[in-house]
């Protein structure tokens, strides 16, 4: 009763498999009538939120606990319907752009361990797949699982001598899959109903995107085919290490590999056993990550602590190639700029980016948004945030409650998804990570090969320039100012004791700053250019401009400038003390 069809899966042009047939229908009636009596107490309360009595009222506020039971209650909802959902509910916990915050913080807690199902019902599986009884196929098979997931289960094994990892697909588990997702699909309408444009475009590419993921993560076919692509692409690193596939032993539903041994990533006290470089490792880790979504397009997408491992030698080592984003080249471009603007700290560059990508409304209030982008740089060079700043900014926004500019298109999804999973792995190894050095250091030294360091040069000659235009173009207006108050023709509204010649003091001072801070860009572009000599000089010489701008305070005598005979706050008080004495 239950077919199964191949599908082109966008945007690889590949095909997976997607089960259908009265089966698959059938099933999806009943889920579709336990998800929705599930649903029904959060769906009740969502919807008084926007309307007092359903149908008519005012909006109603919610206070934090509140949202803080609700997403609790949402979460042991998802557990309950199982896999799909597990899985659902973890890509949530990464798209604050869906959810709230209380509700993001919670589904991270999901877990994706579930208890493995019965040798006795793994066994049949892998004979009619790989055609053979256990026995004849492997020389040794350990029927403990080793690892347990809501999808699939792995087990050890041993092959013409050599250790080697077999992965399996639980059983019936994409009938069980495939029904959710037309349910999900199906409800999809309601819940984007009443919901402004922003929240019902990330809702329908969520759900795009979790139909897709998951698809793919079961089947095990593909999941072969991005472990002999990526580890080609990583074939000349000796430091990175992906398991090779046993293609005699792997179909679509088992997936047979080397087995790597590693100690996991997050074991921070084995790993100082060992001697690893912790720092070290966060930066290649990094490097790693920023290759494969720049360069290659083509990226393992769950970097939790479960699927890195390091060995002695201090190899990384990658697990679990079922979830794996790809990138056109245009998104690819974007992204190279949107590390550049990071690289250079132009925040307008890296908004700019976001738009290209569809990823930030261009109509959204850039000043508001230069706020946050800041934060979130901020955060990514390891600075400790103000709680308060957040909440000023967090209430920019909840006038409505999802009117957040941010419209994250499905293939940048899984990248913010990598971004913040590995943020997280890379805090616990090292709490000083600073993820905006990084990519500074591989735009500028490594970057996607020779166009982006020219790319990067062009773009510091043309600061250079501009600051060299700029010290031009000061020094003749500043050198006519003084001339005209040698000649007494400058009008100045500040009375000015200047029986030191002060005014020439601070147009030499101005001089010497623009100068030394010119040198600074100087180096940089001469450093891209020349090499590490000339931009030493540079450097130095600017240096040189400095100290003589710091001993020029140094050696002032005196106060130089006369008291304010007013200011802008005595002015404000005397004018409502008049205020105050007219009304009288």
């Amino acid at each position: 009763m239950t077919a199964e069809e191949r599908v082109a899966d966008e945007p690889t042009g590949e095909t997976v498999s997607q089960p259908g047939g009265l089966g698959v229908r059938l099933r999806a009636l009943w889920r579709a009538l336990v998800i929705v009596w599930q649903f029904v107490p959060l769906l009740w309360q969502w919807g008084r939120d926007r309307k007092r009595f359903l149908l008519f009222g005012r909006s109603r506020s919610v206070a934090p606990e509140t949202r803080t039971r609700r997403a609790r209650y949402l979460k042991d909802t998802f557990v309950d319907l199982g896999p799909a959902f597990i899985k659902l509910g973890q890509m949530l916990s990464t798209r604050p752009d869906a959810l709230p915050r209380a509700y993001v913080d919670v589904l991270s807690e999901l877990q994706d361990n579930v208890p493995p199902d019965a040798w006795a019902t793994i066994e049949p599986v892998i004979e009619r797949e790989l055609g053979d009884d256990i026995d004849t196929l492997f020389e040794a098979f350990d029927t403990t699982a080793i690892s347990g997931a809501s999808l699939g289960q792995v087990y050890e094994a041993q092959i013409d001598g050599q250790r080697v990892a077999v992965k399996v697909l639980r059983p019936n588990i994409r009938t069980r899959v495939e029904s959710d997702l037309r349910v999900l699909s199906t409800l999809l309408p309601v819940l984007t109903y009443g919901a402004d444009p922003g929240q019902a475009f990330t809702l329908e590419n969520l759900t795009e995107e979790f139909a897709t993921t998951v698809r793919r993560e079961m089947d095990y076919g593909h999941e072969a085919r991005m472990l002999r692509e990526i580890g080609d692409n990583f074939a000349n690193d000796d430091d990175i290490a992906i398991p090779d596939v046993v293609g005699s032993h792997s179909t679509d539903r088992v997936l047979t590999m080397t087995y790597l041994d590693g100690v996991k990533i997050d074991d921070v006290e084995r790993l100082d056993e060992l001697g690893i470089d912790r720092p070290a490792l966060v930066r290649r880790l990094e490097e790693v990550y920023i290759q494969m979504i720049v360069e290659d397009g083509l990226f393992h997408a769950d970097p939790h602590p479960g699927n890195l491992a390091v060995q002695p030698d201090g190899t990384l080592v990658f697990y679990d190639f079922g979830m794996t984003g790809y990138l056109g080249p245009r998104t690819q471009d974007q992204l190279l700029e949107f590390y550049v603007g990071l690289a250079t700290d132009d925040v307008d560059r890296v908004m700019d980016a976001f738009v290209e990508m569809g990823a930030l409304d261009p109509m959204a209030d850039r000043d508001v948004m230069r706020e946050a982008f800041d934060i979130v740089i901020e955060q990514f060079r390891g600075e400790d945030i103000s709680e308060y700043r957040i909440e000023q900014l967090v209430g920019q926004f909840e006038t409505q409650l999802y009117e957040f500019p941010m419209r994250l298109p499905q293939d940048l999804a899984l990248v913010v998804r990598v971004t913040t999973v590995l943020e997280g792995v890379c805090r616990t190894l090292d709490p000083e990570f600073d993820f905006i050095e990084i990519i500074s250091e591989y735009v500028m030294e490594q970057g996607a090969g020779d166009d982006v360091r020219e790319q990067i040069k062009t773009e510091i000659q043309e600061a250079v320039t501009g600051s060299t235009r700029s010290a031009v173009r000061a020094a003749p207006k500043v050198e006519d100012a003084l001339d005209r108050v040698e000649r007494e023709e400058l009008l100045v509204k500040t009375v000015l004791e200047d029986s030191d010649g002060l005014s020439r003091v601070l147009a030499k001072r101005l001089l010497l700053g623009i100068v030394a801070s010119a040198g600074v860009p100087v180096s940089a572009y001469l450093y891209t250019v020349s090499g590490l000599q000339p931009a030493g000089l540079a450097l130095g010489g600017s240096a040189a401009v400095l100290g003589i701008l710091a001993w020029s305070f140094r050696r002032r005598r005196g106060p130089a400038l006369s008291t304010p005979q007013f200011t802008r706050h005595e002015m404000q008080q005397r004018q409502a003390t008049d205020a105050a004495d007219g009304d009288e």
